[in-house]
C-alpha cells in the first residue's frame, strides 16, 4: 500500500481492532485517531537510506564505541563481546559493496540493533530515524508477572479504556503466547534487550509482549499475536490481537537532551523506560495527562491541599506525571506513600521543592518511595532529593571518563565552563594518561555537593524504598546513594535493580561540545535522516562502605524482597505496601518540626519534637545552645551574631545525631 492509499484508510470508518479508540478517554481521543494497523504503517515507510548514509552511521558509532564509551573494557570482560570488531566488519562491508547490494533498510536497522544490543547497555543506543521514532506499537492491553506458591504466573493487568472483548477481561491468566508457553516466549524476547542483568532482561522481555518503544527497537515481526488465556471461568481460550501503531502525546516540558546545557549533560535516562512510561500513561492512566494538561493551564492550582492529608487521601501534585502521594492504611498502620515515576525533569530545584511540599503533608510515621518503573532522567534530581531523608551529609557519586585523545580534546574545551559545561575536574587526569597508563579519568560527582545538602533533611521518620530491576539510571543512583548513605531499608520486587550506572550524552551533543566555536578538528557527522546514538560517558561509583563499586552491571541489590502477587496487580500493590509497612512498623519514629521568628539580636524558635532528647542549636556552624528535651513543644531563645547566614537544629537520641533542621536566615 503507497503513502496516499494509507491516508485515505486513515480518512475512512476503522477496521474493528481500532474502534475502541472512539471510547477513550477524552484527553487521548483526539490524539489516538491516528492510530494504524502494523501493516499499514509499516506500507508506507519506503527505505530512504543511501549507501553513502549508511556508511556514516556505521562509522559514527565506532567513534562513540572507540572513543566514548566508558564501559567497553567491562562489557567485552563481562559478556565476551567485541562490538567495536563487529562495527569494522560491518564498516569493511559497506565499503565493498554497491547500492544494489546493500540490502533492505530493515535489515541494517537490526544489524545494527543487534551489535548494540550485544553490550547490555541501555544507555548506549542506536536511535531509529524518523518515522520510527516518534511512534509506539502496542496492544490494547497490558501483562504482569505475580507469584503464587513461589510459582510465577503472568495476568493482563490494565486495558485500553474502549477496549472489550466477551472473554479477554483483567485479570485473565495469560499462558501462552503465539502458542509458545508463556514463561518461554518471556524467556525468548529476554535475549532481544541490552537489560545489564537476568532480572532486568526479564522484565524487558514482558514489557516487550505488548509495548515496543520504535524509537530503540524494530517494529515486532508479526502482524498479530494469538494470546491464549484463561478466563475468569476457568476456560481455556484464544485471542486474535493486532499490533497497533501511535505516535507519542507531545510533552509539555520536553528536555532536548542534545542542547549545549547543564541539564543535558547531567542526564542518566533509559530511553526505552521513558518512553514506556509515557506509552503507559497515555493508554493506561489517561487521567494522569488531563491532571497534566490542567496543571499546566494553571487551572488546577487551586486544588492543592496545604493541610496534612487524612488517613487514606490523596494528594495533588503539580508534577502530576512525576508524583503521586497519598495516605495509606495498612495492616501495620498508616504511613506516607509516594510514588516517582520519572526523575526526567528540566528543572532539579521545582522537582525537590514539590517533593517536599507533599511530604510535608503525609504521615510522619513512615514514608514508602516506590520508583519502581522509573528509568532515571535528571542526575541532580536524583541524588538532591537523598538529603531530605537524613540528618547527614549526602555524598553525590563520583564519576570517570575513559581515557582517549577524544574525550581530553573535548574536556580540554570545556574545562572553564565555556557553554555552562563544567568538565574542567576531569581534564588534568585524562591529559595525564598518556603518561600513567589509567584507562579512567579521576572521579568527580556531577550533582554538586553543595546541591546535593542544599535543603537538608525534611522527613524524619523511617523510610523505605520499593525497587524493580526496570530501575535505572538515575534511579540507579537514587537508589545506590540510598542504601550508601544507609537512609533506610530497600525492599525490592526483582533481585537487583537495572544496574545502569552511567552519565549519557547523545551523538548531537558530543558533536556540539567537541565542535563548539570550531575549537578544534573532531571526528563527528552529522547523522543522516534524524537517525541517533547515545553513549555512556561518565560511569557511576558507588560511595560509603561500598566506595568505589561501579553500578554498572552489578546495580543495588535490595535488603529484603517481595514476590508480587495477584492481589498486588489487580488491587493497587496491597500485599507490597503492607510488607513495606511492616518494616516501618519497629522502626524509631522521629519528629523535629521548627518555627522560628528572627529578632533583631536574637532567635525564637518553637521546636516540636519526637523520640529525641538533646536538641543542639548551631548558627553558621558556630554552636549556640544545647538544651535536653522531652517530647512536645520546646521554645528556645538564642542569641543572633551579626551577619548570620544559616541556623541549624540538631536533634539526638542517646548521644546519635538523628534529625535535623535548617533555616535560612538571609
Amino acid at each position: 500500500m503507497n503513502t496516499q492509499v494509507s491516508k485515505k484508510a486513515k480518512a475512512g470508518p476503522k477496521p474493528a481492532p481500532l474502534r475502541f479508540v472512539e471510547s477513550t478517554h477524552e484527553a487521548i481521543q483526539s490524539h489516538l485517531q491516528s492510530v494504524q494497523e502494523l501493516p499499514t504503517f509499516l506500507s508506507s515507510q519506503s527505505g530512504s537510506l543511501t549507501l553513502q548514509h549508511r556508511r556514516t552511521i556505521v562509522r559514527q558509532a565506532r567513534v562513540l564505541m572507540e572513543e566514548n564509551f566508558v564501559h567497553l573494557p567491562l562489557k567485552v570482560s563481562m559478556h565476551g563481546i567485541n562490538p567495536v570488531q563487529q562495527l569494522s566488519l560491518l564498516e569493511h562491508k559497506l565499503a565493498h559493496i554497491d547500492s544494489d547490494e546493500m540490502g533492505t533498510e530493515y535489515s541494517f536497522h537490526r544489524e545494527m540493533l543487534e551489535i548494540f544490543t550485544s553490550i547490555r547497555d541501555l544507555h548506549t543506543n542506536y536511535l531509529l530515524p524518523e518515522p520510527f521514532s516518534e511512534h509506539i506499537a502496542f496492544m490494547p492491553f497490558s501483562v504482569e508477572k505475580y507469584y503464587e506458591n513461589d510459582e510465577p504466573g503472568y495476568i493482563a493487568t490494565h486495558l485500553v479504556e474502549g477496549f472489550t472483548h466477551p472473554y479477554f477481561k483483567q485479570g485473565v491468566e495469560i499462558l501462552y503466547w503465539n502458542g509458545v508457553p508463556i514463561q518461554r516466549a518471556i524467556e525468548v524476547a529476554a535475549h532481544q534487550h541490552a537489560g545489564s542483568n537476568a532480572a532486568a532482561r526479564h522484565a524487558r522481555g514482558v514489557d516487550g509482549l505488548t509495548l515496543r518503544a520504535l524509537k530503540s527497537t524494530l517494529p515486532p515481526d508479526e502482524n498479530w499475536v494469538i494470546v491464549g488465556f484463561r478466563d475468569s471461568e476457568g476456560a481455556e481460550r484464544e485471542m486474535k490481537q493486532e499490533w497497533i501503531v501511535s505516535s507519542l502525546l507531545p510533552r509539555s516540558k520536553a528536555i532536548d537532551a542534545d542542547i549545549l546545557s547543564e541539564v543535558s549533560a547531567s542526564q542518566g535516562l533509559d530511553i526505552d523506560a521513558d518512553i514506556q512510561q509515557q506509552a503507559r500513561k497515555m493508554l493506561f492512566a489517561p487521567q494522569v495527562i488531563a491532571d497534566e494538561q490542567q496543571a499546566e493551564e494553571g487551572t488546577g492550582k487551586k486544588r492543592l491541599q496545604t493541610k496534612p492529608v487524612r488517613a487514606g487521601g490523596k494528594l495533588t501534585s503539580v508534577l502530576a506525571g512525576v508524583f503521586r502521594a497519598r495516605s495509606v492504611k495498612t495492616t501495620h498502620g498508616t504511613y506516607g506513600y509516594i510514588r516517582i515515576y520519572t526523575f526526567n525533569v528540566p528543572d532539579p530545584t521545582e522537582f525537590i521543592n514539590e517533593f517536599i511540599r507533599l511530604i510535608s503533608l503525609l504521615p510522619k510515621t513512615g514514608l514508602i518511595i516506590d520508583v519502581r518503573g522509573n528509568g532515571g532522567g535528571h542526575i541532580m534530581a536524583s541524588e538532591g532529593l537523598l538529603q531530605t531523608l537524613t540528618p547527614y551529609e549526602i555524598t553525590p557519586e563520583p564519576t570517570q571518563f575513559i581515557n582517549t585523545p577524544l574525550n581530553a580534546s573535548i574536556c580540554g574545551i570545556h574545562r572553564q565552563k565555556p557553554a555552562g559545561i563544567d568538565l574542567g575536574p576531569w581534564y588534568a587526569s585524562i591529559r595525564d594518561a598518556i603518561a600513567t597508563g589509567a584507562i579512567y579519568s579521576r572521579a568527580f560527582p556531577i550533582t554538586p555537593p553543595e546541591f546535593a545538602n542544599a535543603w537538608g533533611q525534611q522527613y524524619h521518620g523511617p523510610v523505605v524504598l520499593i525497587t524493580d530491576a526496570r530501575c535505572y539510571s538515575a534511579t540507579d543512583i537514587f537508589a545506590a546513594g540510598f542504601q550508601d548513605h544507609e537512609i533506610g531499608t530497600i525492599l525490592g520486587v526483582d533481585n537487583n535493580t537495572g544496574a545502569g550506572g552511567a552519565n549519557v550524552w547523545t551523538h548531537t551533543l558530543l558533536r556540539r561540545l567537541a565542535n563548539y566555536k570550531n575549537a578544534k578538528p573532531h571526528p563527528y557527522e552529522s547523522l543522516p535522516k534524524n537517525a541517533g546514538m547515545r553513549v555512556s560517558i561518565r560511569r557511576t561509583l558507588r560511595v560509603g562502605a561500598r566506595a568505589g563499586t561501579p553500578v554498572e552491571d552489578i546495580g543495588v541489590t535490595p535488603d529484603k524482597h517481595h514476590k508480587m502477587t495477584r492481589q498486588d496487580l489487580l488491587q493497587g500493590n496491597v500485599d507490597l505496601i503492607n510488607q513495606a509497612a511492616e518494616i516501618l512498623k519497629d522502626k524509631p519514629r522521629r519528629q523535629l518540626d521548627i518555627h522560628v521568628v528572627v529578632n533583631e539580636a536574637s532567635i525564637d524558635i518553637e521546636a516540636t519534637t519526637k523520640g529525641l532528647d538533646r536538641l543542639d542549636i548551631y548558627i553558621d556552624d558556630r554552636p549556640m545552645d544545647s538544651e535536653l528535651i522531652a517530647d512536645g513543644q520546646q521554645n528556645l531563645i538564642v542569641r543572633l551574631p551579626k551577619d548570620s547566614a544559616r541556623l541549624v537544629v540538631a536533634g539526638y537520641i542517646n548521644g546519635d545525631f538523628v534529625a535535623v533542621r535548617n533555616y535560612a536566615l538571609t
